[in-house]
């Protein structure tokens, strides 16, 4: 029996705009006020022209040097962006472990927050009663719960991000680069989460330039240079690929 794939890029493509200043012409300086220079924007394609699907249960590492795509497709399965051509197919919702602290508020305490973020990302009320004394332990902040976020430190926010999205009950797992944050106790306490995660058989998608998580994780891997997919295989053979490139890079 055919399955159908969970996430699915049909031709996804997305584009920037960005702005640069060049040597006006002597037309230009006459519109311009006699200005030198003038403001001209240009098209950037972080991705472009890709096409993928990833089954039900499968674990997906995203590779690629920094400004390649990765976290922007993470962005776009997660709905958070929209594509300038093709589209992006889920079937389910998404848990991002994707910046995770950009949602809380300062002003409002730790306890607060958790609700807040939990009840935008779907979590029923009665759920959330049910497991915030869990949420709270393992974020590590029981100390804590009733103070403003202003006043936690990056890595309490960490936690609690951390600790908040994981207990969603979502079939798509995203993480980008969230085990590259917090101590080597806090760590294993998360690959611990993502493993049971995936024992229950989630979808995961992961961002990382962690060559070990990615194959403690992972078995296939999809490469990503200059905004294109170039291997769609096992992690092993994304990483080759990855690290062939990169090589190349560095001057003899």
């Amino acid at each position: 029996m055919h399955q159908e794939p969970i996430i699915e890029a049909q031709n996804l493509g997305v584009r920037f705009t960005v702005g640069r200043r060049r040597k006006a012409r002597l037309r230009e300086m006459f519109i311009h006020r006699g200005k030198r220079t003038v403001q001209q924007a240009d098209d950037f394609w972080p991705l472009r022209n890709l096409s993928f699907q990833i089954q039900p249960g499968e674990a997906v590492g995203v590779i690629g040097s920094n400004g390649t795509g990765k976290s922007t497709l993470l962005r776009l399965i997660a709905g958070v962006l929209l594509p300038d051509e093709g589209r992006v197919i889920r079937q389910g919702k998404v848990a991002p472990l994707i910046a995770l602290s950009a949602g809380f508020s300062g002003d409002l305490t730790g306890r607060e927050n958790v609700h807040l973020v939990a009840s935008l990302h779907g979590m029923s009320r009665q759920t959330m009663k049910a497991k915030f004394d869990e949420i709270v332990a393992f974020a590590e902040v029981e100390d804590h719960i009733d103070t403003p976020v202003r006043h936690y430190s990056s890595g309490m926010k960490v936690r609690l991000g951390f600790s908040v999205i994981s207990q969603l009950e979502h079939p798509i797992l995203l993480v980008d680069e969230a085990l590259a944050v917090g101590d080597k106790r806090f760590k294993k306490k998360c690959y611990k989460v993502i493993r049971s995660l995936l024992d229950e058989g989630r979808t995961l998608v992961l961002v990382s330039h962690s060559e070990r998580d990615l194959t403690r994780f992972c078995t296939r891997g999809l490469y990503l240079n200059r905004g294109e997919l170039q291997v769609d295989g096992t992690v092993e053979e994304a990483l080759a690929a990855y690290q062939h490139v990169e090589d190349q890079k560095v001057p003899v």
